[in-house]
């Protein structure tokens, strides 16, 4: 098969519409229309050129296998945020990144997991999945929040600490992200056992098509980020919304989308072993890699230096998040009514932060 053929209709269409999308908000942003339009369209091309990445990952997934995979896809699926967060930063929008870390993680947790249990529950009645995965993958989200959490509670506290608030969150920055270099091995050898079993099959995109279409998109996603946060706080006022509430609800779900629409999929096919594992790997790796990363880039971009003093409700709903889940998976089990309550809880701590 050729490479033109090997890259299915689907895939053409969603690439050619991240171009397009790409392209009209860099028109916006330099002969802009309105307020609200840029943040619009900047926001659904973040979100094609975070499915595209998805899909040339996946692509080289085919020849790298399970594990090495999902290595990968968390080194590149959080691109967007990533660059998000650095133009956020020089741009001086702490309020709004922090919001938005900690707003994907909440995101994934409540929403998502709640709208892939409902949605399997509904058509497929309880659910069971790896419990042991699930276990672990919240374990270490836990810890990870745990560890998060102590320059919160240094500087509300008005402990010694909370003086060296800069110097507290580096370290806790380098020790989260060398967790997760200690975890990847692991996740490495699980993922080859689990793939003993399975036969070998075709790649879905040829080698150099995927590696061509993961440059190309990253380095859009870059361009993208820039004018989607020139656009963001114009929209914002002009909306009447408050940072918090943007950066906690749109922004988080804008960046996350393709991850959303994957786990709510997989649930509904009946893949709960997947969902669950997609959908909780992703606050994790924002957890342990993406928030530590900032800290410590933040302090050479030139803007904003990003600290893990979150302000104390922000705090609040992160442990809440992070413990529910923890509690709804332990079971290996999900029912559409456990669903429904994670969504009820998402949709409590939006309105908590709808006034700032």
């Amino acid at each position: 098969m050729t490479g033109a053929l090997a890259v299915s209709r689907s895939d053409r269409i969603i690439c050619g519409a991240a171009l397009v999308a790409a392209a009209l908000t860099g028109v916006l942003r330099y002969a802009p229309i309105g307020t609200v339009l840029p943040f619009v369209v900047g926001a659904v091309a973040l979100a094609l050129l975070a499915s595209v990445v998805g899909r040339a990952v996946e692509a080289l997934g085919d020849r790298l296998g399970a594990g090495a995979t999902g290595v990968l896809q968390s080194a590149l699926g959080n691109l967007p945020e990533l660059f998000v967060g650095i133009f956020a930063l020089r741009a001086g929008l702490v309020g709004v990144i922090q919001a938005a870390l900690v707003g994907s993680i909440l995101a994934n947790v409540l929403l998502v997991l709640g709208l892939a249990f409902l949605a399997g529950g509904l058509r497929h009645g309880t659910q069971r999945f790896d419990s042991a995965r699930a276990r672990e993958i919240s374990v270490l989200l836990l810890l990870a929040v745990a560890a998060l959490a102590v320059p919160s509670l240094a500087s509300s506290l008005h402990t010694a600490a909370a003086a060296h608030e800069n110097t507290l969150s580096e370290i806790v920055a380098v020790v989260l992200l060398l967790v997760f270099a200690a975890s990847v091995p692991s996740s490495l050898r699980k993922s080859a056992a689990e793939s003993d079993g399975e036969e070998p099959h075709a790649a879905r995109w040829p080698l150099p098509v995927a590696m061509v279409v993961l440059g190309v998109a990253s380095i859009g996603a870059a361009f993208v980020s820039d004018w989607f946060v020139h656009a963001l706080e114009p929209a914002v006022k002009s909306l009447g919304i408050s940072d918090t509430f943007a950066g906690l609800i749109i922004v988080a779900i804008a960046g996350n989308a393709v991850e959303n629409v994957v786990g709510i999929q997989l649930a509904f096919a009946g893949r709960t072993d997947y969902a669950v594992s997609v959908v909780l790997n992703s606050p994790l790796q924002i957890a342990l890699v993406l928030i530590p990363a900032l800290v410590l880039l933040s302090q050479f971009l030139g803007g904003a230096t990003l600290t893990l003093a979150l302000p104390p409700l922000l705090l609040a709903a992160l442990v809440v998040a992070a413990l529910v889940a923890a509690y709804v998976v332990v079971d290996g089990e999900s029912t559409w009514l456990e669903g429904a309550t994670l969504i009820g809880l998402y949709v409590v701590v939006a309105t908590a932060f709808w006034w700032g």
